[in-house]
């Protein structure tokens, strides 16, 4: 599947910020599961030189040390994905880290009682990959997809004591619980190709390592399919993977729009470009 993505970040300001960088991870790299053509970033100034983060994500930093009210982020290429409606195996990159690293909870990943009794139940050793896939099932019925219901700074034991939320929500939980199993489990930001147009491109899944390798599941979708989704970045949660983080001195209240719209590549649409 040919993917086109455009995707558009701007941040209002009321007052005049005085000084702000933004941390991009906005570029797909090459593996196995995906290629990409073309891919553009445009920025409000120049960023620093594209570098990799500790993760081995593609780092951009922004910063803007002049008087600005606004910043606008915009991201736009075309990938190909690959075309294995059965894929779940994620990609072939070299190692960055010791997978054993993705074992580290952090606050918006630590397991409480409750998460490491529902993982438990569902957990089977000898069969580590139905018992995961039982398990996102599971978590999926018992999170409905909510928007609206957290705030992006929620836990995954808050998530999980309200009983919904939204991919990132997912996604924190079941790295919670795989991490409770001492299985290393890493958050993956992206984009997901949708049908349906209401359907929220801006997406979140989660990657385990099993059998010496990263295998894939997307928890809110509840698939472990990757044939519609193009991968950003990683981390240890949404923290280190979201893909526009900053800081600013000044500027008072901030208004963020962001908007992402992933469509199948059509030859027409690129001959109108």
């Amino acid at each position: 599947m040919k993917l086109t993505i455009n995707h558009l970040t701007r941040y209002s300001y009321d007052e005049e910020v005085k000084f702000s960088t933004q941390y991009l991870r906005l570029t797909p790299q090459d593996s196995g599961h995906q290629h990409i053509r073309a891919w553009t970033l445009t920025f409000p100034e120049c960023a620093s030189v594209a570098t990799t983060d500790t993760w081995g994500n593609v780092l951009h930093v922004l910063t803007l040390d002049n008087p600005h009210k606004e910043i606008v982020i915009h991201a736009q290429g075309i990938v190909d994905i690959a075309d294995n409606e059965e894929s779940n195996e994620t990609d072939d990159e070299p190692a960055q880290v010791s997978p054993l690293v993705f074992l580290r909870s952090t606050p918006l990943t630590q397991a409480n009682d409750a998460i490491r009794a529902f993982a438990s139940h569902y957990f089977q050793p000898e069969a580590p990959v139905e018992s995961l896939t039982t398990l996102m099932a599971a978590l999926r019925e018992r999170m409905p997809y909510s928007p609206g219901a957290t705030q992006v700074q929620d836990s995954a034991a808050e998530a999980f004591d309200r009983g919904m939320g939204v991919c990132q929500d997912h996604s924190h939980v079941f790295l919670a619980c795989c991490r409770s199993l001492q299985i290393p489990a890493r958050y993956v930001s992206g984009y997901v190709y949708s049908k349906d147009t209401h359907h929220v491109a801006m997406h979140a899944w989660v990657e385990v390592w099993l059998d010496d390798r990263w295998l894939a599941f997307d928890i809110t979708n509840n698939t472990r399919s990757l044939a519609q989704h193009l991968k950003l970045a990683v981390g240890l949660d949404y923290l280190d993977a979201c893909p526009v983080r900053g800081s600013r001195l000044g500027g008072g209240a901030e208004v963020m729009f962001s908007e992402a719209e992933v469509r199948q590549f059509s030859q027409q649409a690129q001959q109108q470009q």
